[in-house]
């Protein structure tokens, strides 16, 4: 193989429109429907790479080609967006047990199956494994059960008897992967042909958790965050390489950096220029796909317009001379220190006693995603005492990240929803 290169438009979040859209967001949206996001089908005018291929790299050691754009599915309610991403050439999508309540993986089932198209594609879906006290309770045998029968869900769902990659969702802390029951399930999984090849995703202490899986030898993908705000974080780029070396292959999600960062720190003018076209989002993605260790990244694009920024990526990791401007600008670059990482700076830093990185989380899901049953899951999550409620009767919230986030502000939109 042929070596590569080493190396929103969203609208501003406005609270009150966010607020009063919400309940009506958490309604279930049928399938088919339009995305609230976007236009429900794709522009004619704009082709697809006629007689180009996409650049493809081996996904580790499972042997594995895909190309470096795949598609990450979460955020996405619109079928033809699938379908539409298939027929560009996507290959590789990403989804999970706790989408949609389950809504995510039946959109991506049906669309292969009417395309019939399930033995072209890789599909990677996400079991939950449950709180670690739960599992302290429940014991091994209980856990391996609950997450083998979700796992069988999400296959019910996909409309499949397997899927090329299954995940355990969400580790933050390295002890979770040595947890007999998970690596139980993980291995009836393998043995009974249901899942080719395991792994677990990471938001949240990605380093330790990347490093502490490389010896264990028993992981064969892993779905890291990284993005560019993350380019000075040397302890994960060194775990990510580490893995790689070690023959795991490294699926980048939160390339994008969908956060508040951009409108918190640039003038409306800064913001206009960058963030009304598609330069942001192909020079973000183009860089973590330049990164030596990450064999394909998973866009979480919800319109069209956004598919065909993210999608010619696939053809050529060379930067344009807008997308250097926009990586170099000193601006930018200052602002990127708003950029939540997820790092747990900001915890224990609420007198209250509240999860805050869980909170700014939830509040990334509704203000940058605007994927309200997301926020919802992520709150229901926090355990109790520790949510949203510990906000109440606070005159000035507190809580600070070790960065530049502005904690409070994000809360006290968070709160404003709920209000």
């Amino acid at each position: 193989m042929k070596k590569e290169i080493k190396g929103y438009n969203r609208r501003e979040f406005l609270i009150t429109t966010v607020a009063g859209a919400a309940a009506g967001l958490l309604a279930k949206t049928p399938l088919g429907a339009q995305s609230p996001q976007g236009q429900a089908k794709p522009n004619p005018e704009k082709p697809a790479q006629a007689g180009k291929q996409p650049i493809t790299r081996v996904l580790g050691r499972t042997g594995l080609r895909v190309p470096v754009v795949s598609m990450g599915v979460m955020n996405a309610d619109n079928p033809a967006l699938v379908r539409r991403s298939f027929e560009l050439g996507i290959r590789h999508f990403d989804t999970a047990w706790g989408y949609q309540r389950g809504k995510n993986e039946e959109m991506v089932g049906a669309v292969l199956k009417e395309l019939n198209a399930r033995d072209q594609a890789v599909i990677a879906t996400k079991v939950p494994p449950g709180r670690p006290e739960m599992m302290d309770q429940m014991g091994a045998k209980l856990v391996e059960e609950e997450f083998l029968a979700r796992f069988d869900q999400s296959l019910a769902r996909l409309q499949t008897d397997h899927v090329e990659i299954l995940y355990i969702h969400n580790v933050s802390e390295p002890a979770l992967l040595k947890r007999p029951g998970l690596l139980s399930a993980l291995d009836k999984a393998q043995k009974s042909k249901k899942a080719r090849f395991v792994g677990f995703s990471t938001h949240k202490g990605m380093a330790e958790c990347i490093e502490a899986a490389v010896p264990m030898g028993r992981f064969d993908v892993i779905l890291t965050s990284i993005n560019y705000s993350m380019a000075d974080d040397k302890a994960l780029l060194a775990a990510m390489d580490k893995a790689a070396r070690a023959g795991i292959g490294l699926v980048a999600m939160k390339t994008q950096c969908k956060q508040a960062w951009y409108r918190e720190a640039q003038s409306p003018e800064v913001q206009e220029r960058y963030y009304e076209g598609a330069i942001w989002h192909s020079a973000l993605l183009k860089w973590a796909l330049r990164l030596p260790s990450v064999a394909t990244a998973i866009p979480g694009y919800t319109t069209f317009e956004q598919l065909e920024a993210d999608w010619p990526v696939a053809f050529s990791l060379e930067f344009s001379a807008d997308e250097t401007k926009f990586l170099n600008d000193r601006g930018i670059q200052l602002a990127l220190g708003h950029a939540c990482r997820q790092c747990g700076g900001c915890a224990g830093s609420c007198p209250r006693g509240a999860d805050v990185p869980a909170l700014v989380r939830a509040h990334m899901y509704a203000a940058d995603y605007g994927n309200f049953a997301e926020m919802r899951r992520a709150l229901d999550e926090i355990p109790a005492g520790r949510g949203l409620e510990s906000c109440a009767g606070c005159r000035e919230c507190v809580a600070a990240c070790v960065r530049s986030v502005r904690v409070p502000r994000r809360l006290g939109e968070l709160r404003t929803i709920f209000a």
